[in-house]
């Protein structure tokens, strides 16, 4: 049973219904939306306006991850998000950043962010101390085959759910061996990152299994490539209508937390599936 509430620095997050969570990408390489709010007063707007469609978490990221992606100084990753940061936490929601470094990590907790949101589930030196050593902020543990420079030109093998299942297993275990409360952890499969498309939908049907081991799930479809391969919509920007369709999917099969570029869109379609999900829990109790 996975656990009903998203423990955060800030917020306690009900996960009873699925929550939206809109990204912000700080950056000027992101795959869909680099540049587009690259600059401070863009980027605090655009959290702004994703509040106002409905988002119930902000995400916001100063290193793009997308395949073949360059790594960002640490000075410069700093100089993109702490701005951004300093506003995004008066607007009334849960803020996650999303960074694998531990200084980055303990400069946005100081500044009152909620939640790390790390493509490394603190795999690199330092970071699962550093987000453990806070005493209350969420975790999204996130896999990834490999890394962004590599990723996609060798990608995993084998049976991908379950060595999935096995990675954020182990990281989750790992953060609570050093104290961290289970109901502050949520993870993410990591769609896209080191999987072919076969495997990233294998992760979609298969992945209520991800739930076995009691932490929730927080779902990434968004433009992703996947949903071009399938769909023959090449520009990432195009991808609005399966982004949509693969979080519904996500949220029917589980997900508590849906990671996502389009809210307006997303959060109407999950009101439908909401809905549904309501009348046929009645029907059980008749």
């Amino acid at each position: 049973m996975t656990a009903a509430v998203w423990r955060t620095a800030r917020f306690a997050i009900d996960l009873s219904r699925p929550r939206v969570m809109g990204i912000v990408n700080v950056t000027p390489d992101s795959f869909s939306d680099g540049g587009a709010h690259a600059s401070t007063a863009d980027a605090v707007a655009h959290c702004a306006r994703l509040v106002e469609e409905g988002a119930d978490i902000l995400d916001i990221g100063g290193e793009s991850t997308r395949p073949g992606s360059p790594a960002v100084p640490l000075d410069a990753e700093l100089a993109r998000v702490l701005p951004v940061v300093r506003e995004a936490v008066t607007l009334g929601v849960p803020v996650s950043v999303d960074t694998y470094k531990p200084d980055v990590m303990r400069a946005v907790l100081d500044l009152g962010a909620d939640i790390v949101n790390d493509v490394w589930a603190l795999g690199q030196p330092g970071a699962m101390q550093a987000a453990a050593a806070h005493p209350a902020c969420g975790i999204c543990l996130m896999h990834m085959h490999r890394d962004p420079q590599t990723m996609q030109t060798a990608p995993m093998a084998g049976d991908v759910l379950s060595a999935v299942r096995s990675f954020l297993e182990q990281q989750a275990r790992g953060l609570e061996a050093l104290g961290v409360a289970s109901a502050r952890i949520v993870l993410d499969p990591g769609i896209g990152f080191g999987k072919t498309i076969e495997q990233n939908f294998a992760l979609l049907a298969r992945q209520r299994e991800l739930l076995a081991g009691g932490w929730p799930l927080l779902v990434g479809w968004s433009r992703k490539s996947s949903l071009g391969a399938v769909t023959g919509i090449a520009a990432a920007g195009e991808r609005m209508v399966p982004s949509v369709a693969a979080a519904v999917l996500a949220v029917e099969r589980g997900a508590a937390v849906v990671r996502v570029h389009d809210v307006r869109e997303t959060v109407a379609a999950l009101a439908v599936w909401g809905a549904m999900a309501e009348q046929q829990q009645q029907d059980r109790k008749q």
